[in-house]
């Protein structure tokens, strides 16, 4: 009988490397290898590709080991040595989740004040959980039941009414059953999980959100624009009392903070938040963005939050996309995304930890009024980089004030042009260069051309010298110098910012 409870362990710790010794060493040792090969049993190839020893090796460190893979009959084992399988293992463990969700609200509500709105929630969704799905149910209870639902439902793209479909089918076959009756009745469930998003109506044009303040407006303050959708089916009278009214356009924020502090709630992730600089091999090699020097200088100015190894470094991604899959409809739709640096560099690129924070409706580019969406996300990085927030590590058992940090943002050079203001085409393209980019104007191609590359060289580099294969000219002067932080802030001080799609352009 060979031991594989190390593969239910994180790729990085020590017990999951060491089973993958023990694994190596068995599937050697019994012999289905092929001279020096043996199946590779990593989730990418899956025992179909035939590797070396280092290679397999490093597939199952890198990738991880195959799901479901538990009879190694491709490496010497018999199905006669299947250990039997504790049918605890295979349940739920809906208790320890909503435990972990709401630690705090557990610890915090033991007064005789009464259960607060929090409290409420916990003991709803625990009264939830131990409801049985059906009369003599111990698989499922109707919470488990519904998550693992509606994790299907995200996972393969059902549309809501197909999803209201589904549950008013089951309730009819089976009408012991004890689940909602709908979508919208399933999604206020799960609502109380953290599971959701806000909506935040805007103006059409790009203007402004009716957000704070402006929550309770109807028109907008620059273009006096309606906010709601002007419709003929819709009754006149409905629309005064507020009803029946669809806003013109909705940003769909995922608030950063509660998701930020939920990576800590579960110990083998909060084990890996500080991969970084536990973990992670100091030998001056280029493994994981630690080691970069962006990394390192940013510690060097902010000394403070880099003595927490527990603070959260973010990376800021954004790209638009056509959702509807076909190039005949003109539709640009802007996701912006969060990343958190702090896991081992197998972990930190992963779907399942890159954050949703914003999603930009379209039809069109938000082009340089992405500022105005970007809003509710860049006070919530305000208030982890000031503030911080309470946060409970439950891999050390204590609470501690988590603060987060924006190291930089990842996009082409469209998209680079829209986060930070600068023009990326013109005769002032390179933001690198800033006001001292040389261009030239091709007349015949009409296009602007960049040739003074070698400025970058060293002084003495022989292309500095070479006319013939660049623009007929040596190249004598000095790299450029980049814009600092305080330099920018001095140039922006007085800018007065002009958002919104139908301002007037202003004469050359």
């Amino acid at each position: 009988m060979v031991d594989k409870e190390w593969t239910k362990f994180p790729r990085f710790s020590k017990e999951y490397i060491n089973g993958v010794e023990l694994f190596l060493d068995f599937a050697y040792s019994s012999g289905r290898a092929q001279g020096n090969e043996i199946l590779c049993p990593c989730s990418k190839c899956r025992n179909c590709c035939w590797a070396r020893r280092d290679v397999v090796y490093d597939h199952l460190i890198a990738i991880g080991f195959l799901k479901g893979y538990k009879i190694w009959v491709n490496h010497g084992e018999e199905i006669s040595s299947l250990p039997i399988v504790n049918d605890d293992d295979m349940e739920d463990d809906i208790d320890g989740l909503l435990h972990d969700t709401f630690r705090n609200v557990i610890e915090e509500n033991g007064g005789n004040d009464g259960p607060n709105e929090e409290a409420k929630k916990f003991y709803n969704l625990i009264n939830e959980a131990k409801q049985e799905l059906y009369p003599g149910c111990q698989t499922f209870s109707t919470l488990s039941f519904i998550i693992r639902l509606y994790l299907l439902k995200c996972l393969h793209g059902w549309s809501n009414a197909s999803f209201s479909d589904l549950l008013q089918l089951l309730k009819e076959a089976m009408p012991n059953l004890n689940i909602p009756e709908s979508f919208n009745k399933t999604k206020a469930m799960i609502k109380d999980l953290g599971l959701d998003y806000k909506k935040i109506h805007a103006c059409p044009n790009d203007c402004m959100l009716y957000w704070k303040e402006h929550e309770t407006d109807n028109f907008c303050e620059k273009c006096k624009v309606s906010r709601w959708k002007e419709s003929c089916d819709v009754n006149f009278e409905l629309q005064q009392q507020n009803e029946q009214k669809v806003p013109a356009k909705i940003l769909r924020h995922f608030p950063l903070i509660p998701r930020l502090q939920r990576l800590f709630m579960c110990s083998n992730t909060a084990e890996s938040m500080r991969w970084h600089e536990e973990e992670r091999s100091k030998d001056g090699k280029l493994r994981h963005p630690a080691d970069g020097e962006a990394w390192k200088d940013f510690d060097r100015l902010h000394p403070i939050f880099s003595s927490e190894t527990r603070n959260v470094r973010l990376g800021l991604t954004s790209d638009g996309f056509n959702p509807f899959r076909t190039m005949s409809i003109s539709h640009s739709t802007w996701p912006i995304m969060t990343v958190v640096y702090n896991f081992p560099p197998w972990l930190c690129m992963k779907p399942e930890y890159t954050m949703l924070s914003l999603l930009i409706p379209g039809p069109q580019s938000p082009g340089n009024d992405i500022d105005v969406y970007l809003q509710p996300l860049i006070e919530e990085l305000k208030e982890l980089w000031e503030m911080g927030v309470e946060t409970y590590d439950v891999s050390r058992d204590q609470k501690f004030q988590m603060h987060a940090a924006l190291l930089w943002t990842i996009s082409d050079y469209p998209a680079y042009a829209m986060l930070s203001g600068w023009s990326t085409k013109g005769r002032l393209a390179c933001s690198c260069c800033n006001y001292d980019t040389h261009s030239s104007y091709l007349r015949h191609s009409h296009k602007m051309c960049y040739m003074n590359h070698r400025v970058f060289l060293p002084a003495n580099h022989a292309w500095r010298l070479n006319k013939k294969s660049f623009n007929g000219k040596k190249e004598l002067g000095s790299a450029p110098t980049m814009l600092e932080g305080i330099e920018i802030l001095e140039i922006l001080k007085y800018f007065n910012n002009d958002f919104g799609k139908n301002k007037k352009k202003k004469k050359r």
